[in-house]
């Protein structure tokens, strides 16, 4: 999967979920005689007051500070105050930390998926599973928040996705259609290179992005066997046979087709967006946290990028594969009335005006995963077209949200394999040998 300090920077930098510490207190707080009216209308009924834990990334900080300010003037009841972490390794090993000793804030903001089931929800997290707010969440969401019968998180900030940006300009000027089939995107391929411009831009200077076709084909997976996550981590799957080698198998289609920018070795993100918004290239495979960056690259990228999910074998099985958002999660530590207070800050998180509250403090990059959630008008054409796919309900989450299983080399290989150093069979099966340690360091059963 995605290296996870390179992915979670990225996201960090794009799209985070994370919020900035509030230490500082109001007058009213310090020693005042004067009798408080809680939302329960009784005098001298202090709010209670929860402490949030998140990471303290710069644009995070606008998101979930709109989240805190909206749920505050939405009642009396509780006031919820925040506390910063670092981000990254540092930022981590403070979460898993204060787990383990019982120190942990009210509630904290941290990832879904493997990251999230690392934490050992069922012995730390209290789970929300029967709270009413569960039908409005999104089903992949609660899929990434799972672990055993329950649902543990409420999401903070919205989805991102893996597929193909594209150049509308340059499929209006040669009468392309989006595809919905492997054969179809290749075919398209064609004609750009008949036309003189690069068909698959790809940017192997920064290794990370040399994966984007192998992990946004895993939808494509789920839908011919929706058990495939489960097989993996019981070593019961392997990449090198179908249908998960398919990813590899793209990459090495596009680049023995001579589909691929000629400095593909050594360009970067930048280079390849910017090649991008100009018209040189017009498809390139990327995670659509890249919105925000790329419509700073020209007057009329917003409008003139669109997104359309990695095709399959077949246009019956078309579909999106997701990356979720963090979520907000209560350890069990918090108990009484303060575990009170904490479930009504994350059932304020599943609502509307939640939502609303976000995307005035920052245009949002993607959807929300809380039903009846809406996107604002003016935003990118890329967000219109992912939340399609939302909306649609055509959407699986990554491999990383439904299985611990990844290993550290995966990009180092999808290089080899898109540069045609290694075959599609060599690199599944080398990347199948990758992940075996980390999956017995996990101590997984079949390993």
């Amino acid at each position: 999967m995605f290296h996870v300090k390179t992915l979670r920077t990225l996201a960090l930098t794009a799209t985070a979920v994370s919020v900035l510490a509030l230490a500082a207190c109001t007058p009213g707080s310090l020693g005042s005689t004067d009798p408080t009216t809680s939302g329960s209308g009784k005098p001298g009924a202090a709010a209670v007051e929860i402490t949030v834990l998140v990471d303290n990334a710069e644009q995070s900080v606008k998101t979930a500070q709109a989240i805190i300010d909206g749920f505050n003037a939405s009642q009396s009841d509780v006031k919820a105050v925040m506390e910063t972490r670092p981000q990254g390794t540092d930022g981590d090993n403070i979460v898993k930390t204060r787990l383990a000793t019982g120190e942990m804030t009210d509630v904290f903001v941290y990832n879904s998926g493997s990251l999230m089931a690392a934490l050992d929800p069922q012995k730390n997290l209290v789970p929300i599973t029967d709270e009413p707010y569960m039908d409005v969440l999104d089903e992949s969401f609660k899929t990434a928040v799972s672990s055993g019968d329950d649902i543990f998180g409420a999401p903070v900030g919205q989805a991102m996705a893996g597929g193909v940006l594209y150049n509308k300009k340059v499929y209006a000027d040669l009468g392309l259609e989006v595809p919905k089939t492997w054969d179809a995107f290749m075919a398209n391929n064609a004609k750009i290179k008949e036309a003189g411009i690069d068909p698959v831009i790809q940017t192997y200077g920064e290794t990370w992005t040399s994966q984007l076709l192998v992990l946004a084909d895993f939808h494509n997976v789920t839908a011919v066997d929706g058990e495939w996550a489960a097989k993996f981590t019981a070593n019961k799957a392997k990449f090198a046979d179908e249908p998960a080698i398919k990813g590899f198998q793209r990459l090495q289609d596009v680049h023995d087709a001579g589909y691929l920018n000629k400095d593909f070795a050594s360009a970067k993100l930048t280079q390849g967006m910017q090649a991008l918004v100009d018209g040189k290239g017009a498809h390139y495979p990327m995670l659509t946290f890249a919105i925000s960056a790329y419509v700073e690259l020209a007057d009329d990228a917003a409008e003139n990028i669109g997104f359309f999910a990695q095709p399959g074998d077949t246009e019956d099985i078309y579909g999106l594969t997701a990356w979720t958002p963090g979520g907000a999660y209560i350890p069990t530590t918090t108990t009484g009335e303060k575990l009170d207070a904490a479930k009504k800050f994350l059932a304020y998180i599943a609502t509307t005006e939640a939502c609303d509250a976000q995307s005035a403090a920052m245009a949002p990059t993607g959807p929300y995963m809380v039903k009846g959630c809406t996107l604002p008008d003016g935003l990118p054409t890329a967000v219109n077209d992912l939340q399609g796919y939302f909306d649609e309900g055509n959407v699986s989450p990554a491999l990383e949200f439904v299985s611990p299983v990844k290993g550290p080399n995966l990009e180092k290989i999808t290089v080899e394999v898109g540069s045609g150093i290694a075959t599609a069979a060599d690199g599944a099966a080398r990347y199948d040998e990758d992940v075996k340690k980390q999956a017995q360091q996990l101590g997984l059963e079949g390993w």
